[in-house]
């Protein structure tokens, strides 16, 4: 099945749906602040995995105790899909194990 972009309401009533997370310039944002370095990389280590498992990859950064992520579908010229969103709610879910806020 074709990915499509979605439009910007329909992308607007998915960010409602996800605390903290916004839409700039085409790319799902969001960033977490965590207890230490090692846990901002464990998260990392773990996005990664859900990233492979959704073959879905997006641009992730880890600082000293952070972790921002960017996200959009390169297929369909840098847009907003249900791909994104379901990246992002997979690291909404395993945020609060790496004591992500």
């Amino acid at each position: 099945m074709p990915v499509e972009p979605l439009s910007q309401k329909e992308i607007e009533d998915r960010l409602a749906e996800l605390s903290g997370w916004s839409a700039e310039n085409d790319r799902l944002t969001r960033s977490y602040r965590l207890t230490s370095h090692f846990a901002a990389t464990a998260m990392v280590v773990h996005i990664a995995r859900v990233q492979e498992e959704l073959d879905h990859h997006s641009d992730l950064t880890l600082g000293y105790n952070t972790v921002s992520l960017s996200v959009n579908t390169h297929s369909v010229g840098g847009r907003i899909t249900e791909l994104d969103f379901g990246l992002a709610s997979r690291v909404e879910e395993l945020a609060p194990g790496h004591g992500a806020h």
